[in-house]
């Protein structure tokens, strides 16, 4: 068995650092801003047009030289991605002595944390990880997921959030609220492209319920 334990991290407003200028460290950089984050540092030497190119856009900071131990000072999250294993193992060090996250991509054993495969539809988030056992594994699932949840889900998760927050101001009993909830999901796959009005979606779910159809 593996020491992880799944979690979604919010990281707006946090020190986001990768450590690594190639194709590795680019795909780390992507995850980060997918996700939401905001403040991410980039450090190497040499990188990727596209790490360049986000860099050029203000999107993130990017500093053109070597890992230095003092970066990882004030960092909230960490990504050893250089292609010299020997430096991503001082990093992870680093990281485990300062108690920051980091995670060494060439080495999970050394990480506290690993990145899942990640399939995103709006609000929707799907993650499968094989441990590092077999990241090809976790790239077949998450294909899988990809045509099962496809762009569609969007919309769904969209509207279901509007339902949920007129629910939670207007269905005063927990009861109800919880039922009217799961009726919603249960029908929302089936209300896709269709325009409805989502408080008389509300109203026909609560009738619903009224009439013991729930």
């Amino acid at each position: 068995m593996n020491g992880f334990y799944p979690i979604i991290l919010q990281l707006r407003g946090k020190r986001c650092v990768v450590i690594g200028g190639g194709a590795v460290a680019e795909r780390k950089m992507l995850g980060l801003l997918d996700a939401g984050a905001d403040h991410v540092i980039v450090i190497s030497p040499a990188v990727t047009p596209r790490i360049e190119q986000l860099s050029a856009a203000g999107v993130i900071l990017l500093e053109r030289r070597d890992y230095e131990e003092d970066d990882v000072r004030g960092a909230w999250l960490i990504f050893a991605a250089t292609s010299d294993k020997a430096v991503n193992a001082a990093i992870a060090a680093a990281g485990e002595r300062l108690d920051i996250l980091v995670n060494a991509a060439d080495e999970s054993s050394r990480s506290s944390f690993i990145t899942p495969s990640v399939v995103r539809r709006g609000d929707l988030l799907l993650a499968v990880t094989a441990s590092g056992a077999s990241p090809a594994l976790s790239q077949q699932i998450k294909t899988e997921l990809e045509e099962r949840y496809g762009s569609c889900y969007e919309e769904i998760t969209a509207r279901l959030r509007r339902l949920r927050e007129r629910a939670i101001s207007r269905v005063l009993d927990e009861r109800d609220r919880q039922i009217v909830l799961r009726l919603a999901a249960e029908e929302a796959v089936q209300l896709t492209g269709k325009n409805f009005d989502v408080d008389e979606w509300l109203q026909s779910l609560l009738h619903r319920i009224d009439r013991g159809h729930a």
